[in-house]
């Protein structure tokens, strides 16, 4: 089997507001992203739509696609069904499935009548169930490759010695930085990078602050921002220009390209963009579009 590195290339499409799509519309977006040259899709778990049949939908309508779940929350399902639905997506599309999992937030988890409880520790047990969980089905000819979302350090330490490696969101070059420091040379890094296709910092606030004020809200992604030097008015509401330009690519050449392949020159070896825009989801496919033009994610890397 082709390793994990080269299985995910070095650019992804984290599907975002594409996911919210009717399925007929989902399985067009896939292929054409997938004609683009990514090489791999990223469906998460926020958004309400249940990412592992999801996954199903994508890799049905692609021929080379890998789709990765980033993530699935390991509070929407025991740790044998998730293992075992990777297990059934692997059989069914050898080395185009990858699972991704993650604690979620206490206030998407609790509703749900879960006790969030400690990251760390509830993770660690879930992927020891996961290794040790039955399954009767037709193997697959290799295990899924499971990555789990990791900010601090003693998740990374976990992803570095119980997982393949990690999928990290919201994040800087610094934090990538950092995390392949953590992690080591083997553990797979892939890192989600918003981007927004504006000419000047103003307008891509106007695109992007809403997106970046809804991660803000969120205690995990600040207290890692805080622990970067960050003091707490710049994360506060939808943060400060410098934050904004340490998370959010903008621009439509050099600068917005600079800003992707900064993450691969901090040692990640997979960047997923999410283009954000207001407007329709067209507005997106256009954005992946021109980003593969300046990106060129179908060739090999140098």
């Amino acid at each position: 089997m082709t390793d994990l590195r080269t299985r995910l290339g070095r650019y992804g499409v984290f599907l975002g507001r594409l996911s919210l799509e009717p399925a007929a519309a989902l399985r067009r977006d896939a292929a054409s992203i997938e004609a683009m040259g990514y090489r791999t899709v990223w469906v998460g778990e926020a958004f309400g739509r249940e990412p592992l049949t999801l996954a199903a939908i994508l890799l049905a309508a692609t021929e080379r696609l890998v789709v990765a779940t980033g993530i699935a929350s390991i509070w929407a399902r025991d740790a044998v069904a998730t293992m075992n639905a990777a297990r059934t997506l692997s059989e069914a599309w050898p080395g185009r499935f990858v699972l991704g999992v993650g604690v979620s937030h206490p206030s998407l988890v609790n509703p749900r009548g879960h006790d969030y409880g400690r990251p760390r520790t509830t993770m660690a047990s879930y992927l020891k169930a996961m290794r040790g969980s039955r399954y009767d089905g037709p193997p697959p000819d290799d295990p899924p490759a499971v990555l789990i979302a990791a900010l601090g350090p003693r998740m990374l330490e976990l992803a570095a010695s119980q997982a393949d490696g990690v999928f990290t969101y919201f994040v800087s070059e610094r934090h990538t930085h950092q995390a392949r420091a953590a992690l080591g040379p083997h553990p797979v890094l892939a890192v989600e990078q918003a981007v927004v296709l504006a000419e000047s910092r103003e307008a891509a606030r106007r695109d992007a602050d809403a997106y970046v004020a809804a991660y803000l809200a969120l205690d995990n992604y600040r207290t890692n921002l805080r622990g970067l030097g960050y003091p707490e008015e710049a994360v506060s509401g939808a943060g400060s220009d410098a934050l904004f330009d340490s998370l959010i690519g903008w621009g439509d050449g050099d600068m917005l390209t600079t800003m992707v392949r900064s993450h691969l020159d901090a040692g990640a070896d997979h960047v997923a963009v999410q283009v954000v825009t207001p407007s329709s989801p067209q507005g997106v496919m256009d954005g992946l579009s021109r980003l593969a033009e300046l990106l060129k994610p179908g060739e090999p890397a140098r």
